[in-house]
């Protein structure tokens, strides 16, 4: 009966993300993701305690993994946001080019 309870909150959980990431505006789509790098970063902490915790050879390579995937998230989601920041930073002018051209009254 366990096994049903937990994918009856997985499926849950699916739809339930799903539907919320749809509803989010563009606008505020870089502020999601860096929420959910901290989130990120807290799985990998716990990633850290699971794979050293020592309690057998299963548990160190399951935590060992996580590790991997949590940085693999983390550094991922950080080169995402930079991406999706630089998008809304102005083109820099080259040295010495004029602001804007001057127009001249007639």
């Amino acid at each position: 009966m366990e096994i049903v309870f937990l994918g009856f909150i997985l499926v849950l959980s699916v739809f339930l993300g799903f539907e919320l990431i749809s509803k989010v505006p563009a606008t505020l789509h870089t502020p999601l993701m860096s929420g959910a790098n901290a989130i990120s970063g807290i799985t990998l902490a716990g990633a850290f305690a699971s794979a050293g915790a020592g309690s057998g050879e299963l548990a160190t390579i399951l935590g060992t993994a996580a590790v991997t995937l949590a940085t693999i998230n983390v550094v991922g989601g950080y080169l995402v946001t930079d991406r999706m920041l630089a998008m809304f930073k102005s083109k820099s002018r080259p040295a010495g080019a004029a602001a804007a051209p001057e127009v001249k009254d007639r």
